[in-house]
């Protein structure tokens, strides 16, 4: 099974006394096989969390743990492990090159696998992926272009998934999309990882999301985890303040939002 740990992370931006603390000594699990939502405003360090943990960033201290090894090390051995740490980006409309087939994009990926596909293998494992997200795989010469916003966040998963990870990291995949669509984004990774038996690390600000797909929860304010524990009982019974303020300021359908008073 697979085991993946963050570790007393520590993430800066700039140098000298205009550097910015983004994640201050953060330390977390995920279950394997399960779900971790990460939640928290904006700036409260969740993305850059993710960041550091596919080496998109260096971190300043601490370490991301894949079965024993740090990805965020050098070496051959941390790069195999980081390979298998996969990204699924917020914006479905940027995520892809506009100029690339979608199923080319898709068997790019395949080499953060390590191995070497003919032409043929590349095109059957496009196909096989395209299904799994439930997108024709006939439509893999087509551009990003003639896909809805959803369809290209399906395909945005299909490319992590072209990867082979052990950990899929999902960065606020929903929040760009409508809410009518964000339900099949949500059933789908809860299909995938029944499935494929998935280890995932979810990030999102929105709790109802989060409470969806996550079996556990870490609640993050200012690069700080303030509370984490099972979902239900975070959620039902929140310890931290800002956890209760985050609970307190969602909206509930026929209640009267307090919007302060007048001016």
């Amino acid at each position: 099974m697979t085991d993946f740990q963050i570790e007393h992370l520590t993430v800066r931006y700039g140098t000298g006394s205009r550097a910015h603390l983004a994640v201050d000594d953060v330390s977390l699990r995920v279950p394997p096989g399960r779900t971790l939502g990460l939640v928290g405003e904006s700036g409260s360090g969740k993305s850059s969390v993710a960041a550091a943990a596919v080496g998109l960033v260096r971190p300043a201290g601490g370490a991301i743990r894949l079965d024993g090894v740090d990805v965020s090390a050098r070496g051959a051995a941390a790069r195999a492990a980081r390979r298998r740490i996969q990204l699924v980006f917020q914006d479905p409309f940027s995520a892809l090159d506009p100029r690339m087939p979608v199923g080319t994009s898709i068997a790019e990926a395949t080499r953060a696998t390590g191995r070497r596909f003919t032409r043929a293998e590349k095109a059957e494992r496009v196909a096989e992926l395209l299904r799994r997200v439930h997108i024709d795989p006939s439509r893999a010469g087509e551009l990003p272009g003639a896909f809805s916003g959803g369809q290209r966040q399906r395909i945005t998963i299909a490319r992590a998934l072209a990867g082979e990870p052990a950990v899929l990291i999902a960065d606020e995949i929903t929040s760009a999309l409508d809410v009518s669509v964000q339900g099949v984004i949500l059933n789908l990774l809860r299909e995938l990882q029944a499935d494929l038996g998935l280890t995932v690390l979810f990030i999102s600000h929105n709790l109802a999301v989060v409470r969806y797909v996550s079996h556990e929860l870490c609640v993050m304010r200012n690069g700080r985890v303030v509370e984490a524990g099972e979902t239900e009982a975070v959620l039902e019974r929140p310890a931290d303040p800002y956890t209760r303020e985050l609970l307190a300021a969602v909206p509930v359908l026929g209640e009267r939002l307090d919007l302060g008073a007048p001016a």
